[in-house]
């Protein structure tokens, strides 16, 4: 058996990084920038208002009440075409740009238009106020998203301002998800007397998508090396092949005796850990269409997913160029924890604050790799080091954050 970071490291390691790809903006959020973007233009391209109001020339403003003759006006999208001269003033609107010779905006607020056609300006801006000067967000040229940037709705709009329609991005890793075994069926299919529904190939499905990929459901492939060669073959110009179950050393656990080649395409398998022993990773033939990288999970609910995080968010991370080292935080443990043995533990827990604002992780009494709604209802995982001595209420312990 490996340890879980060794064994994590030479998953990264092996996974390719992904080529990139062009996508318009509306289809951009999310996604992870693949080289820096330089602004287009300048932004604000001139100076503009930043209230309703009228534009002049500060000097005229030195005795109050100041009386302006009004000579045009301004509104985005258009502009007053003169100069603005002593004693004069034009009508301005927010996103119009500041006619040549004015210096203030006098808010409207603040000024009034008289039965006799002059703006008598009751309050005075100081020089310079409520005008955003050009270039006052960014200039053409400049670098202003680098690559290796998830991109937030924030991003996309700066991204449009900077007149970038298009986006080179992350290509999304294509992750085929096979489950394997007899006693499987979908969700809604007659069940058997025998058999269970299928819930992991869903829930790895629905990590790879909320961690940047593209999952293919692959179904489910029998207890039998024809059916599984078949379903396998269908992995196909993926990236990653994910197996659920059959990784194990029994009559009927085939992945590695069918897609891994007896051994030969194993890079290594068994990890010290708990849940999830059962973990192995290389290559699987897929015969005519070549070869693919292999990630074989437990069949357990609880390992699978366990296993996803420990495992398949940092694959995606890595083929997508991200950090994808898993940072754990501190906590206090919520109850008493037994020694631990030679694996990695990974307890279902729930997160609280106590009285003094310290972050507690209290694990479920029942740890069996077989419930997912306690997995559902754990907010983060307890990390247990090998051989950790017993740990009373309130010592501190490692978590990992499942939300």
């Amino acid at each position: 058996m490996i340890p879980v970071a060794e064994a994590r490291a030479r998953i990264v390691a092996a996974l390719p990084r992904m080529p990139a790809e062009t996508v318009s903006l509306t289809t951009a959020a999310g996604r992870i920038l693949a080289e820096d973007l330089i602004a287009r233009r300048t932004q604000p391209p001139f100076d503009v208002s930043a209230m309703d109001g009228w534009a002049c020339r500060h000097a005229d403003l030195a005795a109050l009440p100041a009386r302006l003759q009004p000579v045009g006006q301004a509104a985005a999208g258009g502009r007053h075409e003169g100069k603005v001269k002593a004693g004069e003033c034009v009508r301005i609107f927010t996103g119009a740009p500041v006619p040549e010779g004015a210096d203030a905006i006098v808010i409207q607020e603040d000024a009034d238009l008289g039965p006799d056609g002059v703006v008598l300006v009751r309050e005075a801006p100081r020089p310079g106020q409520w005008i955003r000067r050009r270039g006052l967000d960014f200039a053409e040229g400049q670098t202003l998203l680098e690559s290796g940037r998830p991109l937030t709705p924030s991003d996309i709009a700066l991204a449009a301002a900077m007149n970038i329609p298009w986006l080179a991005v992350r290509r999304k890793p294509r992750i085929a998800v096979l489950a394997t075994g007899d006693e499987l069926v979908r969700p809604g299919e007659p069940v058997g007397t025998n058999q269970i529904i299928s819930s992991n190939n869903f829930g790895l499905c629905a990590l790879i998508e909320a961690n940047g990929g593209c999952a293919l459901d692959l179904g489910i492939a029998r207890d039998n090396e024809a059916d599984l060669r078949a379903k396998a073959a269908a992995a196909a110009g993926c990236d990653l092949l994910l197996t659920l179950g059959g990784a194990s050393v029994g009559e009927h656990d085939l992945i590695h005796k069918v897609l891994g080649g007896g051994g030969s395409g194993i890079d290594f398998w068994r990890i010290a850990m708990r849940p999830g022993k059962p973990l192995m990773f290389g290559s699987a033939d897929l015969g005519g269409t070549g070869r693919i990288a292999l990630l074989g999970l437990p069949g357990n609910p609880v390992s699978a997913l366990v296993c996803g995080y420990n495992f398949l968010i940092p694959a995606l991370r890595g083929m997508l160029g991200l950090d994808w080292e898993v940072r754990l935080e501190q906590a206090v443990t919520g109850t008493d924890l037994p020694e631990n043995d030679r694996r990695e533990d990974y307890l279902r827990a729930t997160v609280s604050r106590d009285d003094d604002g310290r972050t507690v992780a209290t694990a479920f009494d029942r740890q069996d790799s077989s419930m997912l709604r306690l997995l559902s209802q754990a907010d983060c995982l307890i990390v247990r080091a090998p051989l950790a001595p017993r740990a009373r209420t309130g010592d501190s312990v490692p978590i990992l954050r499942l939300r």
